[in-house]
């Protein structure tokens, strides 16, 4: 590795052994970086070396930047941390909050200071803070004002975190800021130094640390950012937080590497992103499965008339919504699979080559293959577990998880899958989401596609169920366009549909009708809870 340019190594140090790393590849000329590198520099006073300091960066109901003042105030702030705050390069720092513009110049300032980042979900408590403080000792926290309780109450117990400072132009932060200067000579970081920390959006077991490093914010612009082939004059928008590296790739490090924006919602929700979307003329969404299906039902009453690209990710996006969506917009979606651990997508395909259900190839930069449980590849067409290598990949820190995770150089992402004889990958589920039911091997996806293909389904999510006549069955659990249709009649009628869609073996011989699906932050069903 390239000297360090941090005084604290503590994130070097817990690194997993280079025995364990995935094998980083750099095959393409964009990916191929120097060795000192800086990425909210490179980022930033790239933009504006590019002539793109007077285009907007950020737009928001609060104040709208341009790339030369996102860069003044990045520099303001990255002085207050180390004038004010005492941060020490390498020192990890806590930054809490939602989608806004103060957590975009906290991101910018905290890299350009030589803090690693971690950011962290708006919604989480104080246990969950708490345990993603003391694994990565985290002893600085800048929080948005109205989540301070939280972040506060991680600081009163005996925890390595002892100094929290608020953001907001009328906070601590804010007041320190205003007569900083708006130049800041940025830290002289290695492009393998760590530059922030994604935690896993898991919500059983200890939370995964997932390092990656500043060349690894570019390559994940390089690789699927630049696929999208954003223009001047395009601006992004969407749910994913930032602390879901998905959104932070989509609404902070690729608009600034293409010199396009980001609106920010005023709020989480897809009432607030139609509002924006109407508002400032969005041209591309970013957003789960999940999310589309709701802004279908939003569409009639906002003006959509803007949007000319969409990006799904988070979980597998089903033909049926994918179809949906076209017929409502006009908009042919581009499906993708990232990983937290791999820091953005690496399975895509954009325009001509996308294949409705398909996840796509592997996106340039990156390689991937389907291999059995002895890791040997399998012929194109069976089903086995997806794995991938390419400038990004899985380092936990300090975890023994990373054996599993990482096999032979190959990241091994929990995702089983099938590729075709023209390369590209078609999901099958979650290694674990797969149902054994009378023998068969039932992926719940599947079930789910043909469910949702019915008019009266808005979602479902379909897991195994315990049962003592058969050991497993199909369960499916159901949101209804109209909920007053539950009952017997309904169940059947899903069931028969399914069955004349796929196999009928296949059919969910429980069918639990609900008004809502339990799911993450970021808008993944979580199927556990449905299977407990």
């Amino acid at each position: 590795m390239e000297p360090s340019g941090y005084a604290d190594g503590f994130a070097r140090e817990h690194l997993p052994e280079e025995s364990d790393w995935p094998d980083f590849r750099f095959d393409l000329p964009s990916i191929q970086y120097p060795n000192r590198l800086n990425a909210a520099s490179e980022l930033l006073e790239g933009a504006i070396a590019k002539g793109w300091g007077d285009r907007v960066a950020v737009y928001s109901n609060a104040r709208t930047l341009t790339y030369a003042e996102l860069n003044a105030e990045a520099n303001r702030l990255a002085h207050v941390l180390v004038d004010d705050l005492g941060l020490v390069t390498g020192e990890r720092v806590l930054i809490h909050g939602g989608n806004t513009l103060d957590l975009i110049i906290a991101w910018y300032g905290c890299l350009k200071a030589g803090g690693i980042a971690v950011m962290t979900m708006p919604l989480l408590r104080e246990p969950e803070l708490t345990k993603i403080v003391e694994k990565a000792q985290i002893q600085l926290a800048l929080c948005a004002a109205p989540l301070k309780a939280e972040v506060e109450a991680c600081a009163a117990k005996e925890t390595s975190l002892t100094r929290v400072a608020l953001l907001g132009s009328d906070q601590e932060i804010g007041q320190l800021m205003a007569d900083k200067p708006t130049d800041f000579t940025a830290c002289d970081t290695a492009a393998d130094d760590v530059a922030l920390l994604a935690f896993t959006s898991g919500t059983t077991g200890e939370p995964k640390a997932c390092s990656h490093f500043h060349r690894s914010v570019l390559a994940m612009a390089d690789t699927f950012g630049a696929m999208l082939d954003l223009k001047e004059g395009d601006i992004n928008a969407g749910t994913p937080p930032f602390a879901f590296t998905f959104g932070l790739g989509a609404f902070v490090v690729f608009p600034a590497r293409a010199g396009t924006a980001v609106a920010l919602p005023d709020k989480p929700g897809f009432e607030a992103l139609c509002e924006a979307i109407q508002s400032f003329g969005v041209t591309h969404t970013f957003t789960a499965p999940t999310g589309y299906r709701a802004l279908i039902g939003l569409k009639p009453s906002y003006d959509f008339s803007s949007l000319k690209g969409g990006v799904s990710a988070g979980e597998h996006l089903p033909e049926a919504t994918w179809r949906a969506w076209q017929d409502a917009t006009g908009i042919e979606l581009v499906d993708g699979i990232g990983a937290t651990e791999m820091i953005h997508i690496f399975i895509s395909a954009t325009g001509r080559d996308i294949r409705p259900g398909a996840t796509g190839r592997a996106v340039p930069g990156y390689e991937a293959c389907v291999l059995d449980d002895a890791g040997k590849p399998v012929p194109d067409g069976e089903i086995g577990h997806l794995a991938v290598r390419g400038p990004t990949g899985c380092l936990y820190l300090s975890d023994e998880r990373q054996k599993t995770y990482v096999e032979n150089g190959w990241n091994i992402t929990g995702d089983l899958y099938r590729r075709d004889g023209q390369g590209y990958f078609w999901y099958v589920s979650r290694a674990d989401d797969l149902i054994v039911a009378s023998g068969y091997n039932i992926a719940g996806p599947e079930v789910e596609q043909a469910l949702l293909m019915h008019d009266a389904v808005a979602e479902c999510a379909v897991v195994g169920q315990p049962c003592e006549e058969r050991g497993t069955i199909v369960a499916a659990h159901v949101v209804l366009k109209q909920p007053m249709l539950a009952g017997t009649e309904m169940a059947k009628e899903l069931q028969d549909f399914v069955k004349l869609t796929i196999a009928p073996y296949k059919y969910p011989r429980a069918v639990h009708f609900t008004d809502a699906l339990p799911k993450t932050q970021t808008g993944k069903i979580q199927r556990f809870r449905l299977r407990s």
